[in-house]
């Protein structure tokens, strides 16, 4: 439901305004109106200006935007940690904070650019860290000798070793050895064995043919290949301990000092916010004065608490809401805790203006009662329940989720409902098992009734639609359009009865009466309505003709579960007829969840709402932390 609001003014002592703006903001309940408009007269306002915020407050905002960007810098160098909650209050150590943020930034930022230096010696270091893997296999078994060279090669594809050793033989006879190891990345590394004064030969040749040679980094040349192969595992080892190392000092700061550092940006905002609002107070040259709206069941505890905490220095007033304000006053939706889940769906509508209607208590009755209507199977009803309690377990922290599922579980209990008036339960298996009949009627074969049952609904559910605007308009003072949604009611009322009549439904006295009551009011309507009246009229019985779907997607879904039960006889194999059965069945559980729920949701969001929700509200922002 819509929350009463209160349009107030709050007027006090220019000292006393932080304080008064800080109670406002931790009780969370009042929103701050910008201007003066509504609320002081033009005789007034020559004495009203604008807040002028002090060299003082301006100082602080600057101060507390400069503490927020530093500490904004120090969490970019330290790791996402989860950390415990903080409860310090900032406001009486910030100057202390201050102090030590500028010394934990200096000593976190040093730390985090050699731990950077540090990881991007590692990464280019591990550039040859597969190289080594591999080739580390071959030297394990070779004697090292002063006069013998090395030669690391990375060789693309495995079909040119034979052609490499061609070449090597032509050039060394046999004065050379070439091993090849598999990588951990599928490529193959080779290394040539040969004597020292032969190197350059050698790598002349790879040159020539265009093979890659591997190269250690310039710092290493003064080293053998053993001894820069043995260098890059221990510097690979040295880098990864001196990053650890630096990690768990960065790990250990983050864990004793991002508490307290996130609690001091919480109230950096807080305070900031509470800054931000002096933009929307106004002054005399003795008081401030700061127009706004609440609910109108606080105002009393308001009034309290400024009497307690100020000893009546500071007063609210309550002023009229006039007609001209009901465009501005913000809306705040509150529900009985049955109806709150339904507000998932309310939530993608726009929001109703305050002088219309919210439309959670609404979707919270009819949707799950045209749900049971449609669906109507007590063995799917209890599938689903099963399901919505499962789920409400599994997702508890999830709000959007648990609402959904208390949706679910509120449908299911109605499906369940409808499932024994229609006697199914997983189809017609109770009348094939035990040869119970159905309380009411048998939908897959009382089409007409159930037709005639849901344009009743339709009737019933739009009709209450139009009277909900009639008396949303007679509240604006717009009798004639109030007037013209009550012609609507009635010249559909006697439309209905004809219609009746004609089907034998009602007595056929009925139809000379209701017809000269039609002739005599469609003036009326032309009149109150317009030129327009009639489509008016005829878009309210399309409405109404909208809700046969009640009847054809729940004849739908029973035919389905009589196929369903149908092929457990047919298929010749009862393991096989009962599977290809129970797939039918959660194919039209699925849909039976779906499908009702889009058709439910678009008669209210276009046939029903339609008729007396006004969208365009303002939402309720109140002042809060």
């Amino acid at each position: 439901m819509i929350v009463r609001m209160s349009k107030v003014e709050i007027a006090g002592p220019k000292g006393l305004l932080q304080d008064v703006l800080s109670m406002l903001q931790e009780s969370g309940i009042f929103q701050i109106e910008p201007t003066t408009l509504g609320f002081v007269e033009k005789v007034e306002e020559r004495y009203i200006r604008p807040f002028l915020p002090d060299e003082r407050s301006l100082s602080e905002r600057l101060f507390l935007e400069d503490i927020k960007a530093k500490i904004g810098e120090l969490f970019s160098y330290l790791p996402q940690v989860s950390v415990r909650k903080s409860y310090i209050e900032p406001r009486s150590i910030i100057d202390t904070v201050a102090e030590n943020l500028k010394r934990h930034l200096t000593s976190c930022k040093e730390l985090s650019q050699k731990k950077d230096a540090l990881q991007k010696e590692s990464d280019e270091i591990n550039r040859y860290k597969i190289f080594l893997d591999a080739i580390e296999s071959i030297l394990r078994g070779i004697e090292k000798a002063p006069d013998i060279d090395f030669i690391g090669l990375t060789i693309k594809d495995a079909g040119a070793v034979e052609d490499l050793k061609t070449l090597l033989s032509r050039l060394l006879k046999d004065r050379f050895e070439l091993l090849t190891a598999m990588a951990s990345d599928g490529s193959l590394v080779g290394l040539v064995i040969a004597e020292k004064r032969l190197s350059e030969k050698i790598r002349g040749m790879l040159s020539d043919e265009r093979i890659p040679e591997f190269t250690f980094p310039p710092y290493l040349s003064s080293l053998s290949f053993p001894e820069k192969i043995a260098f890059l595992k221990e510097r690979i080892w040295g880098l990864n301990s001196k990053i650890k190392v630096l990690n768990e000092g960065l790990g250990r700061f983050a864990a004793r000092w991002m508490p307290i550092y996130k609690r001091v940006m919480e109230w950096i905002d807080e305070r900031r916010s509470l800054l931000s609002a002096t933009a929307s107070v106004f002054e005399t040259r003795m008081c401030f004065l700061v127009y706004g709206w609440m609910p109108s069941g606080d105002v009393s505890k308001i009034r309290k608490q400024l009497i307690d905490a100020f000893e009546g220095k500071v007063v609210i007033e309550e002023k009229e809401i006039r007609e001209e304000d009901m465009e501005r006053v913000p809306v705040a939706i509150k529900n009985p805790e049955y109806f709150q889940p339904f507000e998932l769906f309310v939530r993608l509508l726009p929001l109703p203006r305050y002088a219309s209607y919210d439309p959670t208590p609404f979707i919270g009755i009819f949707f799950p009662l045209f749900f049971g209507m449609i669906l109507g199977d007590a063995g799917y009803g209890i599938i689903l329940m099963i399901l919505s309690l499962f789920l409400a377990k599994k997702f508890k922290k999830r709000r959007n989720i648990q609402d959904a599922v208390r949706i679910l579980l509120i449908s299911s209990i109605y499906a369940i409902f409808f499932g024994i008036l229609y006697g199914e339960f997983f189809g017609e298996l109770p009348k094939i098992l035990f040869g119970v009949e159905p309380i009411c009627i048998e939908r897959r074969t009382a089409i007409m009734p159930v037709l005639y049952f849901a344009v009743t609904v339709g009737v019933v559910h739009i009709i209450l639609g139009i009277f909900l605007g009639a008396i949303t308009a007679f509240k604006k003072k717009t009798k004639r359009e109030a007037l013209y949604k009550l012609l609507n009611i009635i010249v559909i009322l006697c439309l209905m009865v004809l219609i009746a009549s004609l089907f034998d439904i009602f007595p056929g006295l009925f139809t000379k009466p209701v017809v000269i009551a039609i002739l005599i009011l469609t003036p009326l309507l032309f009149f109150t309505g317009g030129l327009l009246a009639p489509f008016e009229l005829l878009k309210n019985i399309g409405n109404i003709i909208s809700y046969a779907r009640i009847m054809a997607i729940g004849l739908t879904s029973v035919l389905l579960a009589f196929v369903a039960n149908s092929f457990t006889g047919m298929a010749g194999n009862i393991v096989v007829g009962v599977v290809v059965a129970g797939l039918l069945h959660l194919i039209n559980i699925i849909l039976g969840v779906f499908s009702p729920t889009i058709h439910v949701l678009r008669l209210h969001y276009v046939e029903f709402f339609s008729k007396f929700i006004e969208p365009g509200g303002r939402r309720f922002e109140p002042l809060k932390k």
